[in-house]
């Protein structure tokens, strides 16, 4: 029996906390060969980035492993001390970040920190490292490597950064890679660039390979065995095919319930959440006749530079229809939505709101229009669109504060507690601030915060994006139900395709800040007019319990 490059036995991990000791993993057993994929799924606080810092030991100061054994190449690894580890990390284990923005340095060329993990493993010049960190930026297929060698992070597109933290994570050629949500946050061409680069770099430099995802669709393509962990435990592991085609335990079956697929309704998703309630709609959508609520016709953004973000795009919304907005980064999306909600000034081009038009109005004195209550956006980044100082009724309340003139009394708590209420928050949450918050409930407060001027037009800027999937499914039933309820308009802005079918009567498709392709979501989904449209929802990823759909092995093995 040969034995396994990595081997974790009955891992236990806690972290020291103000309200006393957490246990994070609670006996967490694992093994991965030489060679071999293992995607490990769950929901946030599952477990699954700290069962991958304990194998880095990269811990941060409040947690420790408190038992077990981890086992790395037959070396027990579980309490080595740093000059054990140091030769080992990036050279023979390396892990690719959630974060890759915060994971590099922003005051460093990306080229240098490269450099930076080759010098730092082997005895060679500065020359050479910078010839071999170009080298490795053409790996990984990083458009006009030699211009991002000197480039520093935030001058780079998401995609580009998670290459280059890719580059550094290979550099060494280690045995070991951990994929720590690798493709959280891009969109769905780049997502599948990336996993098909990591998926054909391991296949061919020999590299085994951790998944760490709450995408069961990435999992099941590019993982031969996953494993699925629950409030620090192991549920449950198999193939993809038998676990995502026949889930044994209840923990699975509700994450493959509510894991939205190419047939998925908002209906049909399953909710079974300690956290949320699930909410069913109440009746069907009404798409009022008459005048659109909303006008866009020719609109143009320019940036610096004669960079057009959007070129000449036009669109109508009808009273109480969704229409949601598809593209990849870059594709004009968002600079849409802020022009809209007049965050961003127009360069050329209407915007007519209510038959009137707004376009016209500078975006620094929105606030004084009559129209400022009746469009109202949700923020992609619900922390970093909360003001941390703000309690959530403060957040609720400050709109009516600044948009209806309530003043504090009675009649405020008394709407807060209504808007509250309206998005399955709990009133004891009032209290709160955001870092008290999880991800779910700061979608619900800003959510509430929206529709608490009793707006019109709801504009949803990827209000899903980086939510686990149950909580995912949870806001999706919820702004369906308030849809449903209030008459309310949508303007949905999203990457994740799966969601805007789900959630939209329209679609239409942005590339390059140009419309190139509108019309039913059903119709455009099931046949796409545009080869550009087909290929976005080729790259979606899905799980089949069939196993069909499963990355094949790389058949260029080539440098």
């Amino acid at each position: 029996m040969t034995t396994p490059l990595l081997d974790i036995r009955d891992l236990q991990v806690a972290f020291s906390t103000r309200r006393g000791i957490v246990e994070a993993i609670r006996g967490v057993s694992l093994s991965l060969d030489v060679g071999e994929t293992l995607g490990i799924v769950g929901e946030s606080g599952s477990g699954k980035s700290v069962t991958a810092y304990s194998v880095m030991q990269l811990l941060d100061r409040a947690g420790r492993v408190t038992g077990g054994k981890i086992t790395f190449r037959g070396q027990d690894i579980t309490y080595a001390s740093r000059s054990v580890l140091q030769p080992l990390r990036g050279a023979a284990m390396s892990m690719i970040f959630q974060n890759p923005r915060a994971a590099l340095n922003p005051i460093r060329p990306v080229g240098l920190q490269i450099a930076d993990v080759l010098r730092a493993h082997g005895d060679i010049s500065a020359k050479e490292a910078r010839e071999k960190a170009l080298a490795l930026l053409e790996a990984v297929l990083i458009r006009d490597p030699v211009a991002r060698l000197d480039a520093y992070p935030h001058e780079l597109s998401g995609g580009m950064c998670q290459r280059v933290m890719v580059a550094m994570a290979i550099a060494c050629e280690p045995s070991l890679l951990i994929a720590d949500e690798p493709t959280t946050g891009l969109d769905v061409t780049t997502q599948k660039t990336v996993m098909d680069l990591l998926a054909e770099i391991t296949e061919r430099r020999g590299m085994a390979m951790i998944l760490i995802t709450h995408d069961l669709g990435l999992a099941s393509q590019y993982c031969r065995r996953v494993a699925v962990m629950e409030k620090g435990l192991l549920v449950e592991e198999a193939p993809p095919e038998k676990l995502f085609g026949a889930p044994q335990h209840a923990y699975t079956k509700r994450l493959v319930a509510a894991s939205p697929t190419k047939t998925s309704t908002v209906e049909s998703l399953v909710l079974e959440s300690d956290e949320v309630v699930a909410v069913r709609p109440v009746q069907p959508v009404t798409v009022r006749s008459g005048a659109p609520i909303l006008e866009v016709k020719n609109l143009v953004k320019e940036f610096s530079g004669d960079f057009r973000a959007v070129d000449d795009v036009s669109f109508t919304l009808g009273q109480g229809e969704s229409l949601g907005l598809v593209g990849e980064s870059g594709s004009g999306k968002s600079t849409i939505s802020r022009l809209i909600c007049r965050l961003l000034d127009t360069t050329a081009g209407t915007i007519r709101f209510d038959g009137e038009d707004i376009g016209s109005v500078p975006a620094g004195q929105f606030h004084r229009s009559r129209f400022r209550k009746d469009i109202q956006i949700v923020f992609q980044d619900h922390g970093d669109s909360l003001n941390p100082r703000f309690s959530t009724f403060d957040s609720i309340a400050d709109p009516l504060r600044l948009l209806l003139g309530m003043v504090d009394g009675a009649d405020l708590r008394a709407k807060v507690a209504d808007c509250a209420t309206r998005v399955g928050l709990p009133l004891e949450f009032l209290d709160r601030f955001p870092h008290q918050l999880s991800g779910g409930q700061k979608a619900r407060v800003g959510i509430a915060r929206a529709i608490a001027a009793n707006p019109r037009l709801l504009v949803l800027d990827e209000p899903t994006a980086a939510l686990d999937v149950s909580v995912q499914a949870v806001i999706l039933h919820l702004l369906d139900k308030l849809r449903r309820e209030t008459g309310l308009s949508y303007l949905f802005v999203s990457h994740d395709l799966n969601v805007v079918r789900m959630m939209c009567e329209r679609t239409i498709v942005l590339q390059k800040g140009k419309i190139v392709e509108e019309g039913p979501s059903a119709a455009l989904f099931e046949k796409p007019k545009s080869a550009y449209a087909a290929e976005l929802l080729a790259a979606i990823p899905h799980f089949d319990p069939t196993g069909a759909n499963m990355r094949q092995p790389a058949q260029v093995l080539s440098a």
